[in-house]
C-alpha cells in the first residue's frame, strides 16, 4: 500500500434508504490530488447490493446529505457549486437537480417533515436579525457578511466564550432552524426561522452531536432539537445540553430535560409519537460520561433509560418501524458493533458484530437495516442486514477493484495486564510479506481523545495499513481513558493522565519487545492530540524509543487551559488552574531536563483545540536543549491535516522522520 493507493480509495458515507426500501442513496468522496481538495457526489444503489450503482450528480464542489422525501420523489441534499452551502432538489425519475434556497448565511442538513410538504434546515445567522421577517432579516445578514468581507480591518472584538471552535471563528452567529415549505413540484416558499434569539439550535460542539440533532414529530407539528444552555459565555465551561421542542404554529418552547444538569441531545420520536428517545449523560463538565438511551412518554412526562445498566456508551440510534427496538451504535472491545435494544426493556444483544457499524437507516418495512460498515483493512461500505434471520450482506464494492491487489496484514488483537492488573487490549499489525524469523522495527501509536479509542476501522489520516507497509510493526494499544471497555475504565484518566495509562502502556510496550520479532533498538512512538501529549510526556519518562512524533500535542497544562476554546475538558481532567495546587503534576513541560530522544513535532495554526503555542514551547525547549528535532507547521489546517497535498507532505516528513532513525 502506498498514500497514493490511499487516496484513491472511494470514499463512501451516509447511506439513505428509500421509502420503498430499494434503493440507497449515499455520498462519494474522491480526493482530487492535484487540485488540493476532495469532491462529493452523491450515488445510488440497489438496496439488494444488485446492479450497478449509479452517479446521481457531478457538479465539481461538494454534493452531500441526501435525505428522501416521503413519497420517494425527491432526494433534498446539500450543495456548494454556486458558492456556499444551500440546499437542492433532486427528481428520482430522472432531471437536473433545482436550487431551493438562497439563503445569505447558507444552508445545511435538510430534514423533511413527515407530508413531504417542508423541509427542516440549519443556517448560522446573525441573532439580532433573527427575529424580523426573512427577507428583511436576510437582507441584514447579507450586509452584515459583505461589510465585513469589505472592510481593511480584520480585527475581532469579543466580550465573551465561546468565540472560536475547533478551525473555525464563531463570528457572532449562532445556528438556527429553519422551515421551508415545499409544493408538490419542488418549489420552495419562503423559509421562517424557528427558533431566533441569541441561543443556538444545535450543538456548537461535535463532541455533542450524533448526527442531525433535530427531529419532526410524526403529526408534523412540532420539532425537537438539541440546544446549548442559553447563557451563552457558559458554552465553554460547561456540558449541559437539553432538549427542546417548538410549536410550528405558535412558535412556543418547551424544555422537556431542564432537569438533567448533564447533556442530552440526538431526540428521536417513535412511529406512533408516543415516546421521545434521546441520549444523556448524567456528569456536567464530563464530555466522555456515559450516553445512555432514555425514552419519554410525552403524555405522562415519564422518562426511563433503555441503556440503565449496560456499560457501554451509545454513539447513534435509530427506531424500529413498529417501535418496539432501538437499534443502537455503540463501542465495545475495539470494535462498533449494532445493538438491539427492546424499547419495553429486556436483554440487549448484538444484531452486527466485527468492524465499526455506524449511519443506521431502518427500511420503512422493518426487514432491513442500511448501514456504513468498515475495518482496519477495509474502507467504508454500505452494507445491510435482514433483520429476521441476521444475515449480513454487501451492498457497494466500490474499493473491491481498488483493494485486490494490496497486501495488507490481517490486525492481531492481544490482552496485556496493565496497571493493577487490569486487562488492556492491544492491537498489533504486522509489515506485509512478514518474516517470522526476522526482526522488525516498532512503531508505537497511542491514541488521542484522550477518551476515545483504536478501532477495528478504517482511516484516511493515520491509516495502519499504510504505515506497516513502510517496513514497520505497528501497534496500537487501548490503555486507561479508552472508550469500549466500561465506563470505569473509560474515568480513570482523568486527573492522572501521566499514571495508570502510562503504565498500561508501558506494559504494552513490555509485551510487544518480549516478541522474538521486535528489533528493540529500533523502536518509535507516535501520536496526536492527546497521543501528541503522551509523546511530549514520554519524552520525559522514557529512553526506549530512538524518535518521537507528536502530532498536535498538549505540552503545557496551564498555557493549553488559556488558549483552548472548550475550557469545561481542562477543568475535567485537571481542575481550574487557580484552584487546583496539583494541577500541573501531569504537565509534560515540568519534566524539560529529562527530554533527550529526537521528536518531530507537527502543529497547525488552525487548530483552536491544541493551540499553536503548544508545539512552538516544545520545539523551542528541544532545540535549546540541543536535541534534534523538527517543527512541520500547517498555516491552512486545523486538529488534523485534511487537504491532500498537505496529507503527502505530512506523510513524506513523518515518514523520513521514522527512516533516518529505524532503518539506519
Amino acid at each position: 500500500m502506498t498514500l497514493d493507493d490511499l487516496f484513491k480509495f472511494h470514499r463512501v458515507s451516509d447511506p439513505q434508504i428509500s421509502p420503498d426500501g430499494m434503493r440507497v442513496a449515499y455520498v462519494v468522496t474522491e480526493v482530487m490530488k492535484d487540485e488540493n481538495r476532495t469532491n462529493a457526489d452523491l450515488w445510488l444503489a440497489n438496496a439488494d447490493g444488485t446492479g450497478e450503482p449509479r452517479q446521481l450528480t457531478h457538479s465539481p464542489k461538494r454534493d452531500a446529505h441526501p435525505r428522501w422525501s416521503p413519497d420517494g420523489k425527491w432526494i433534498a441534499f446539500e450543495s456548494t457549486r454556486d458558492g456556499d452551502s444551500q440546499l437542492f432538489l433532486l427528481p428520482t425519475d430522472g432531471g437536473e437537480p433545482r436550487k431551493l434556497t438562497t439563503i445569505s448565511t447558507g444552508a445545511a442538513q435538510a430534514r423533511w417533515s413527515p407530508d413531504g410538504k417542508a423541509l427542516a434546515f440549519v443556517s448560522a445567522v446573525f441573532a439580532e436579525f433573527s427575529g424580523k421577517p426573512f427577507k428583511e432579516s436576510d437582507k441584514l445578514n447579507k450586509e452584515k457578511l459583505e461589510a465585513r468581507g469589505k472592510s481593511n480591518v480584520k480585527a475581532r472584538l469579543f466580550d465573551q466564550l465561546l468565540f472560536r471552535h475547533w478551525d473555525s471563528w464563531v463570528e457572532g452567529k449562532r445556528q438556527h432552524l429553519f422551515v421551508v415549505p415545499i409544493a408538490a413540484d419542488g418549489s420552495a416558499g419562503e423559509p421562517r426561522d424557528v427558533t431566533p434569539g441569541e441561543n443556538d439550535a444545535v450543538p456548537t460542539s461535535s463532541t455533542f452531536s450524533a448526527g442531525d440533532e433535530f427531529a419532526w414529530s410524526p403529526d408534523g407539528t412540532v420539532i425537537a432539537f438539541t440546544a446549548p444552555p442559553a447563557m451563552l459565555r457558559e458554552q465553554a465551561w460547561t456540558t449541559n445540553h437539553d432538549i427542546w421542542t417548538v410549536n410550528l404554529a405558535t412558535g412556543a418552547r418547551k424544555n422537556l430535560t431542564a432537569s438533567n444538569p448533564a447533556a442530552d441531545g440526538f431526540p428521536r420520536y417513535s412511529p406512533d409519537g408516543k415516546f421521545l428517545a434521546y441520549r444523556a449523560q448524567t456528569r456536567d463538565g464530563f464530555e466522555a460520561d456515559r450516553w445512555q438511551v432514555w425514552v419519554l412518554d410525552l403524555a405522562s412526562g415519564v422518562r426511563r433509560s433503555l441503556t440503565a445498566n449496560w456499560d457501554q456508551s451509545v454513539s447513534s440510534f435509530g427506531w424500529s418501524p413498529d417501535g418496539k427496538t432501538v437499534y443502537v451504535e455503540a463501542q465495545a472491545g475495539g470494535s462498533e458493533p449494532i445493538w438491539s435494544v427492546p424499547a419495553s426493556g429486556g436483554e440487549i444483544s448484538q444484531l452486527v458484530k466485527g468492524g465499526v457499524n455506524s449511519d443506521l437507516s431502518p427500511s420503512a418495512d422493518g426487514r432491513t437495516l442500511v448501514f456504513l460498515r468498515q475495518q482496519l483493512t477495509a474502507p467504508p461500505e454500505i452494507a445491510r442486514v435482514t433483520l429476521a434471520d441476521g444475515k449480513l450482506q454487501p451492498v457497494t464494492h466500490a474499493n473491491a477493484a481498488l483493494l485486490a491487489p494490496i497486501a495488507m496484514s490481517a490486525p492481531e488483537s492481544v490482552t496485556v495486564q496493565g496497571a493493577g492488573g487490569t486487562p488492556v487490549q492491544l492491537w498489533i499489525v504486522k509489515p506485509p510479506g512478514f518474516d517470522p524469523a526476522k526482526k522488525y522495527p516498532l512503531v508505537f501509536w497511542v491514541h488521542g481523545g484522550p477518551q476515545s479509542a483504536f478501532l477495528d476501522s478504517w482511516s484516511t489520516r493515520w491509516n495502519v495499513e499504510l504505515w506497516a507497509a513502510q517496513g514497520y510493526v505497528v501497534s496500537m494499544a487501548n490503555p486507561r481513558g479508552s472508550t469500549g471497555f466500561g465506563q470505569k475504565f473509560t474515568d480513570e484518566i482523568s486527573h492522572d493522565w501521566g499514571g495508570k495509562v502510562y503504565d498500561d502502556l508501558m506494559a504494552c510496550l513490555a509485551h510487544l519487545e518480549a516478541q522474538p520479532y521486535i528489533d528493540t533498538t529500533r523502536m518509535a512512538a507516535a501520536g496526536a492530540s492527546y497521543g501528541g501529549y503522551m509523546m511530549a510526556w514520554f519524552e520525559g519518562h522514557t529512553d526506549k524509543f530512538k524518535c518521537i512524533v507528536d502530532h498536535d500535542g498538549v505540552y503545557n497544562f496551564t498555557s493549553m487551559y488559556g488558549t483552548t476554546e472548550e475550557v469545561w475538558f481542562d477543568e475535567w481532567e485537571h481542575g481550574t488552574p487557580w484552584e487546583n495546587p496539583d494541577g500541573e503534576k501531569f504537565s509534560p513541560h515540568k519534566f524539560a531536563a529529562n527530554f533527550k530522544t529526537p521528536m518531530l513535532i507537527i502543529q497547525n495554526d488552525q487548530d483552536f483545540r491544541v493551540p499553536v503555542q503548544e508545539g512552538l514551547a516544545l520545539f523551542t525547549t528541544l532545540q535549546r536543549k540541543g536535541i534534534p528535532s523538527k517543527l512541520l507547521m500547517f498555516p491552512d489546517e486545523g486538529h488534523w491535516v485534511l487537504k491532500p497535498a498537505n496529507s503527502e507532505l505530512w506523510h513524506q516528513t513523518v515518514f523520513d522522520w521514522l527512516a533516518e532513525y529505524l532503518k539506519k
